[in-house]
C-alpha cells in the first residue's frame, strides 16, 4: 500500500530509498522493489529517557547529527550528563551498525530524490535526526514514507519536508506495534539479507499498479 502511494516516483532513475535499521528496512525492501530504486540503509539511533527506553528525548544519525526533543527533555527535567551519557552510547552502536550493514560506499545522495523509510512514526524522532543528516548531502527532495503514524507527528512532517506519504494515521495511534501482526524484532541478519538481494534485483522488479 506504501508503495502505491508512492507510484509517481517509479522507474524514476533520480529516485533512491533510504531504510531506518533495522525495522525500516524490511518496508523499504518492498518500496524499494516497487518502484525499481536502488535501496540503501541510512543509520540513525533513538535515544532513550533513562528509565523509560521507549520513550524518545531524541536521536542522532550518521554524520554526527544529533536531534534532541527539548518539550520531553524539559518536561521530565533530564539532566545534561544523562543525555551526552546516552549519546556516546548510542554512538558506539551506530558505529557498530555502520560496519554491519555496510558493504560498500553509501549511495551519493546529492541531486537526488530521497525516501526516507521507517516502519511507523510515534514521536518522530529518529526520522527527524535522519532528515537532518540527509539534509547535508544536499538532495533535490526529501519524501518521508511509512505505513502508520501519529497524527500529530505526520501534520509536523508534512511541514518540515518536501512530501510526507502515510497509508494510517488512526485517531486511537498508541505505538507502531500495535498496527502489525507481526512486529518481532528485524535480525541484522534479515538487513543484510535484504540489502543483498535489493542489489541484486535492481532492474527487475514488479512495476507499481
Amino acid at each position: 500500500m506504501l508503495a502505491t502511494r508512492l507510484a509517481g516516483y517509479a522507474a524514476r532513475p533520480e529516485v533512491v530509498v533510504l531504510g531506518l535499521p533495522r525495522g525500516g528496512v524490511p518496508v523499504a525492501y518492498e518500496v524499494a522493489r516497487r518502484l525499481g530504486a536502488p535501496l540503501d540503509v541510512f543509520l540513525v539511533r533513538k535515544l532513550g529517557v533513562p528509565g523509560h527506553e521507549e520513550l524518545a528525548m531524541g536521536a542522532i544519525a550518521t554524520g554526527e547529527v544529533c536531534f534532541l526533543n527539548d518539550g520531553v527533555v524539559e518536561m521530565l527535567g533530564i539532566a545534561q550528563r544523562a543525555i551526552d551519557a546516552a549519546i556516546a552510547r548510542e554512538r558506539r552502536e551506530l558505529e557498530r551498525r555502520e560496519a554491519a550493514f555496510r558493504a560498500g560506499p553509501p549511495i551519493a545522495l546529492r541531486g537526488r530524490v530521497v525516501i526516507l523509510v521507517d516502519d511507523g512514526l510515534a514521536t518522530g524522532a529518529s526520522m527527524r535526526a535522519a532528515v537532518l543528516a540527509v539534509r547535508k548531502h544536499q538532495p533535490e527532495r526529501v519524501v518521508v514514507a511509512v505505513p502508520v503514524a501519529e497524527g500529530g507527528t505526520v501534520k509536523e512532517f508534512e511541514r518540515e519536508v518536501a512530501e510526507t506519504v502515510c497509508v494510517q494515521a488512526p485517531e486511537n495511534f498508541q505505538g507502531v506495534g500495535q498496527w502489525y501482526k507481526d512486529f518481532t524484532q528485524t535480525r541484522e541478519e534479515e538487513v543484510r539479507a535484504l540489502l543483498a538481494a535489493a542489489k541484486s534485483r535492481l532492474g527487475d522488479h514488479t512495476p507499481v499498479s
